[in-house]
């Protein structure tokens, strides 16, 4: 198990994992996949406003779909319904 932080890497027994993971160090596996990430950690800025822009966009996406899946719903029923009526009319 690693610890690291920019750039140190301490090799740690799981015994100091908490220790070095309050200390803001990343803890990976022996395989170097990131099993806990450190405490105090932040965001960059720019990195934050990137991400919420996306989102706005992301959720400007839901609703479009949403409206258009809606409409289509609605005129499937439309179709059914007249369907029907020029069924019994028979």
């Amino acid at each position: 198990m690693k610890a690291v932080k920019g750039n140190k890497e301490y090799d740690i027994v799981d015994t100091q994992k908490n220790g070095y993971q309050a200390a803001g160090f990343d803890i990976k596996n022996d395989d170097g996949e990131t099993i806990a990430y450190g405490k105090g950690k932040t965001v960059p800025y720019d990195e934050h406003l990137r991400l919420v822009k996306e989102n706005a966009a992301l959720h400007e996406r839901v609703a479009e779909l949403e409206a258009l899946q809606e409409k289509s719903q609605e005129e499937a029923t439309k179709k059914n319904t007249k369907g029907s009526k020029e069924k019994d009319g028979e």
